[in-house]
Order: C-alpha cells, then structure tokens, then sequence
C-alpha cells in the first residue's frame, strides 16, 4: 500500500527518501535549521561537573552526599555527550573549531576524540547501521563467530547472555568498545583511511591520564569523583545506544523506520536527555536539532503506526536482557554459544509496539 506522500506502508520497503521528503513538506523548512543557541547548555552542564567534583574533594560530606553528588556529576558528563553528538552531526551549526571544542568537553571524558567520533559514527554507523558485519556498533552475525568461535566468548559480556556480569555491562561498555574501535577497526576499516589513528590514540591516552590524575589527588574520594561518575555516564549513553539497534532486524537498504527502534522516556527527563530516545528520528534527520525530533515522531505515530517500534525505554531494557545479540539471518537472534536459543525479531517488533 501506498501513501498519497509516497511512502510505502508495508515493513521493508525501500523508501526513506520519500519519508524524509514528506516529513519536510508537513514540517517546514523552519524545523531543519540550525539552532547554535542550544550550544549555550554546555554552559551549566559544565559548571555543574566542576562544582559536583569540588564539592566531593572540599566539603567533607557524608558518605551519601558524595554518592548523590557523584551520581549528578555522572548524569551531567553524560548528558554533555549526547549535547556534542548533536554538535558534531552539525545539528547545531557552527564553525569546525568550535564544534570540535564542545566535542571535545562531551566526548573527552569518555576518552573518544571529535574527530574519531565523527569517523566511527557520522560515518561508519550511520552509513551501515544493522547492515551485516558491517555495523561497528553491532555484534554481528554468526557467520563471524563460525569464522572465529573464540569470538563467541566475548557475547558473555553483553545484555542477553545470562551471565551474572552482563548486568554490569551498561556501566562501562561505551568506554571499552569504543577503545575496541580506535584500536583495533581503525586498522582495517575503509571508512578511517587518511584518518590519524595514532594522533587519536594520543589524545585518548591523554583524557586517561587526566582522569588518572584527578584519582590520584582525590585519593579514597576516587570512587566518586572518578568510577561512579564514569558508571554513570556510560549507562546513560549505552542505555539508549543498545537498545536503539540490537532488537531489530537487518536490512540491506539501512532503512532508519525499519532497523532503528526508539524508547518512550518519561515527559520530564527527555528534554535533559536531549531526546535521544528520538533515535528512528535522528536516523532520518541526523542533522535536525533534538529539540525537533518530537514533532517527527509525532508524524511517524500518525503515518506510520504500523512500521514505527516505539516501547518505553524500560520495557526495551528488559527486553534487551531477555534476548541475544548475535543474527543468525535479518530476522533471528541467536546465542553463539548456545544455538538452540534463537528469537524472532519480527515476532519481537509486534511485541515491543
């Protein structure tokens, strides 16, 4: 079935530029510029780190203060980084120094520098998102762990295992895979050829030394002017992240309706979220301001509520620890090391709606 838009109606069709031209028609040319004001959050976000952090190292508080405060720092950092992902996909306009900078205060604590973010995400994820192997957010397909079994042994570590440490996995996977990424696939990746792999490993080295120092004069404060505030940042981000992707299927056509997901956040914290559980938005709009993705969403309830997988970010947390991560076609999950375990993606799709 065909819309009066354009669009086809049914799942897998191949018709994302007749989405993206239809939502411009309904929206207007106003809801695609760039807002450079949005920049402006950095402001208190960072000041806020600052604060948090001397307050944990000057006021002497009780245990429970310095975890409160920790817990706020940690929310802060990683509020900053989903702020400069929209930065550095030029959401927010800019000069390239600048966005650098603000790439540089979201992304720097996480130890990923500007520009290998724009090269692995801007480039590699977005252009391949679920598609294969290919996806360097993805655990791939079986097809990579019949070719290396002992790869099978990593998926222990992830959502879905059943391992008791998988549970932690939320806490410190951004961090780690994107080392995995910097030191290992910008080695053989086409996307990272020119790319100053070495530079970058630097400038990640430099952000660990810095949090290495600051563990260092914090002394047995470190847990929460350190790990805490780390945990938290990256469960933040890795909470949304894995379950924007790895409960849908693969599509050869990399179709943001059909092989992205978005969560349901509650009304008050998607704002300081900066609406990234709007992620089948961003898919589509990379460049659209997160202050936007709202109203995209509410056209893909309207036109597409048949296609359009929308579960509240919890229901899609539980799911994701109650399924594996690995494809054993488009449309079935497999555990590597345990194949008779398999889910239905498409079953899935009709559950989580």
């Amino acid at each position: 079935m065909t819309s009066s838009s354009g669009y086809q109606r049914q799942f897998g069709a191949d018709d994302a530029r007749a989405i993206r031209d239809a939502v411009k028609r309904d929206l207007g040319p106003e809801a695609f510029r760039p807002r450079p004001r949005r920049a402006l959050w950095f402001l208190p976000m960072s000041a806020l780190v600052v604060v948090g952090l001397a307050a944990i190292l000057t006021l002497d508080l009780p245990w429970w203060g310095n975890l409160l405060t920790a817990l706020l720092v940690g929310h802060t950092l990683g509020c900053q980084a989903l702020l400069a992902h929209e930065v550095l996909h030029g959401a927010l306009g800019l000069s390239r120094r600048t966005q650098n900078l603000l790439g540089w205060v979201g992304f720097g604590p996480l130890l990923v520098p500007p520009e290998f973010w724009r090269r692995w995400h801007n480039v590699a994820h977005h252009a391949h998102t679920n598609l294969g192997d290919q996806d360097p957010d993805s655990f791939g397909t079986e097809h990579r762990y019949r070719k290396h079994p002992k790869l099978a042994n990593f998926t222990r570590l992830a959502p879905g295992s059943g391992t008791w440490y998988s549970y932690f996995f939320l806490f410190y996977s951004f961090v780690f895979h994107a080392q995995l990424v910097l030191w290992m696939q910008t080695r053989r990746r086409q996307e990272f050829r020119g790319f100053d792999r070495a530079r970058a490993i630097r400038q990640s080295l430099a952000c660990a030394a810095a949090w290495l120092l600051l563990a260092v004069v914090s002394g047995p404060l470190a847990p929460f002017t350190v790990l805490i505030p780390l945990m938290v940042a990256n469960a933040l981000g890795q909470g949304y992240i894995l379950t924007n992707h790895m409960l849908r299927p693969q599509l050869d056509n990399n179709h943001p309706v059909d092989n992205s997901m978005s969560v349901r956040q509650w009304r008050w914290l998607d704002p300081l979220h900066f609406h990234f559980s709007h992620h089948v938005e961003h898919h589509l709009f990379p460049k659209l301001g997160s202050d936007q993705a709202p109203r995209v969403r509410t056209w893909l309830q309207r036109e597409m509520p048949d296609r359009y997988v929308c579960p509240s970010h919890w229901r899609a947390l539980v799911m994701l620890y109650r399924t594996p991560r690995v494809y054993r076609d488009a449309h079935t999950l497999i555990d590597p090391l345990r194949r008779e375990r398999t889910v239905d993606v498409m079953a899935l799709q009709s559950e989580l709606r």
